[in-house]
């Protein structure tokens, strides 16, 4: 006889079934049934639970368990949104579970977290202890677009009241207490149209994105000399082009997308204001280039926590104690978790599975590590080193 799957892995199943591919991709939905999912889930358990409407259909759902303090809170979030399925070759809602792991959509980035913190909050709900302050369980929309989940979350929360937030991610269950912020925005070289047959008569704006483009790779030297111990290198990315009509007309229009990536200590608007000097710069040397540096379309802030911070040691302790011990690192991609770091808020990234599987054609978790990292909130929950230490410095 096949023993039966632990309830933690079958509340991941259940929530791979549920389409929560974020609406702005392909076969996108709100993110509506989850938190019915949820909210059903901590009902059946008589857990406190309430929605906090973020846009039309998509709803956070909050969780409360009540500490001897209700002065202050332990935050545990996680997002219910995953990106497209297109080009998966998988069944995306349909979870298999084979040598050990778990197969479908969301199932490492981040399902397994999120029913990893809900099993986690009705433990200690089922256990009748009283934790030492308030245990807030946040699940949020939009993560994999625009944040927008955990924005609206941070802008009604009293972040003097936050011990810590810890944020579930795909981190192979090594605490995450650095991650790069972001700024993505187009640049737009501006030509004049003319006949093909008469080139001299037009601007072609894709020539001269060319000289944008070698004028950002120079730059990119640079970058080798910005490092961070836990982060590494910022980076530069272009990652999209477009331009041109008709291949027998001058383009009169070219545009790129630019990805940059931000160290601690690095904001977005003079990471901005650089690469409008550096443009500047192209159209100085290059008259017929003109070059249009539009507002960005996303940013978001860096994050570092320091390792000697009380909750990043409770998390290295509770560890020790699960015999499951990782050493504090960086992760160069984002996360909710940088929002609540902005708020001076002591943030920690943590989670089970690899980013390297997260958003892939075959995506899947590893069952052990959903577990153990079940395990590791549960016992994070109910420590009393966290609340007794204090704020970080």
């Amino acid at each position: 006889m096949t023993a039966p799957m632990p309830a933690v892995l079958q509340t991941l199943a259940d929530l791979i079934r549920i389409n929560s591919v974020n609406p702005n991709y392909n076969s996108g939905v709100p993110e509506a049934e989850v938190v019915a999912y949820i909210e059903a889930f901590f009902q059946q358990r008589s857990i406190k639970t309430w929605r906090q409407s973020v846009e039309p259909q998509r709803d956070n759902l909050i969780a409360l368990i009540p500490g001897r303090d209700r002065h202050r809170k332990m935050i545990f979030e996680a997002h219910m949104d995953t990106v497209s399925v297109d080009g998966m070759t998988i069944s995306p809602f349909e979870p298999v579970v084979k040598d050990g792991r778990m197969y479908g959509r969301g199932a490492c980035d981040i399902k397994s977290g999120l029913a990893g913190m809900m099993h986690a909050l009705a433990d200690v709900a089922a256990s009748k202890i009283c934790p030492p302050c308030d245990l807030w369980f946040v699940a949020t929309v939009d993560e994999e677009f625009a944040y927008r989940g955990v924005a609206e979350f941070c802008r009604e929360l009293a972040a003097e009241t936050c011990l810590v937030a810890v944020v579930a991610e795909p981190t192979e269950l090594q605490p995450v207490v650095a991650s790069k912020g972001l700024i993505r925005w187009i640049i737009e070289t501006t030509g004049k149209a003319a006949h093909s047959a008469k080139p001299h008569l037009g601007v072609n704006a894709i020539t001269s994105m060319v000289h944008v483009l070698q004028a950002l790779e120079s730059d990119n030297l640079q970058l080798s000399r910005q490092t961070h111990p836990l982060l590494g290198n910022a980076t530069c990315n272009v990652g999209v082009i477009r331009g041109g009509v008709q291949v027998n007309l001058v383009p009169a229009s070219c545009q790129v997308e630019v990805d940059r990536r931000l160290l601690p200590g690095e904001t977005s608007d003079l990471v901005f204001q650089h690469y409008q000097t550096v443009i500047d710069q192209v159209m100085r040397l290059n008259p017929q280039v003109q070059a249009i540096m539009h507002p960005p379309m996303l940013t978001d802030l860096p994050l570092e926590t320091p390792v000697d911070c009380p909750p990043v040691q409770t998390m290295l302790q509770t560890l020790r104690e699960l015999n499951c011990y990782r050493a504090p690192v960086g992760m160069p991609f984002g996360s909710d978790a940088s929002k609540f770091g902005a708020l001076g808020i002591p943030s920690l990234i943590f989670g089970p599975g690899s980013i390297d599987q997260a958003h892939t054609a075959n995506e899947f978790v590893d069952c052990q590590q959903v577990l153990t990292a079940h395990q590791v909130y549960r016992r994070y929950m109910l420590s009393e080193t966290v609340f007794d230490a204090g704020m970080c410095s």
